[in-house]
C-alpha cells in the first residue's frame, strides 16, 4: 500500500499522512510528477495505460504519478520512471519546466530530451501496456478521438511548446 504525504497550501509537509487509495483529508494537499521526454524531432515518449488501471487503455505522458511518503518530487519522478519504463535519471540536476497547482495538490514537470530506444524500454505490465513516441499532431488526433487522457488541448499544446522552446522568457 502506497502512503502518501500531507502537504499544506505552501507546499510544507505537514507531518501526516494517508493511504493513496483514499481521500485525501479535507484541506490537505499531495505532490505529483510528470516526466516528458521528447526526442530530436519534438516527439513526445507517450504510454498506453494497462487496462486494469484508471482510464485503462488510454495513452498518457510519458509517465508520471504520486510521490510517496518522504520523496520529494525529484526521487518521486526518478521511482516513477524506472518503475514504468525501466529508465533511470537522476533529475536532482535539473528543475521541473513548470508546477501545475490543482485542486487537491501540486503536479510537477520534467522535461527531458533523449532519443530513447523504444526497443530498450522494460514495461511496468500493471502499469504500461504499450509504449511510442508521437508527434503532437498524433497526440492531439489521439485526444480528440477519446483515445488520450482527457487533458486540455492547450495544455498539451502548452507542453510541446515548452519543449520547443525552453527559453520562453529572458530579463
Amino acid at each position: 500500500m502506497e502512503i502518501l504525504d500531507i502537504y499544506d497550501k505552501y507546499r510544507k509537509r505537514t507531518g501526516k499522512t494517508y493511504p493513496r487509495h483514499e481521500q485525501i483529508p479535507d484541506g490537505g494537499l499531495r505532490l505529483i510528477v510528470h516526466i516528458l521526454i521528447f526526442n530530436d524531432k519534438g516527439e513526445l515518449l507517450i504510454q498506453q495505460r494497462a487496462e486494469s488501471k484508471k482510464m485503462g487503455g488510454l495513452w498518457d505522458l510519458t509517465c508520471g504519478g504520486a510521490c510517496q511518503a518522504g520523496e520529494d518530487s525529484f526521487e518521486g519522478a526518478r521511482r516513477e520512471l524506472r518503475e514504468e519504463l525501466g529508465i533511470d535519471f537522476d533529475f536532482t540536476s535539473i528543475r521541473p519546466i513548470l508546477t501545475a497547482n490543482f485542486d487537491q495538490g501540486f503536479d510537477d514537470f520534467f522535461l527531458l530530451r533523449e532519443n530513447i530506444n523504444i526497443n530498450d524500454l522494460k514495461l511496468q505490465k500493471e502499469e504500461v501496456k504499450d509504449a511510442r513516441f508521437a508527434s503532437r499532431a498524433e497526440v492531439l488526433d489521439l485526444l480528440s478521438k477519446g483515445k488520450f487522457v482527457k487533458y486540455k488541448k492547450s495544455y498539451l499544446d502548452l507542453l510541446f511548446d515548452l519543449n520547443d522552446d525552453r527559453k520562453f522568457m529572458e530579463y
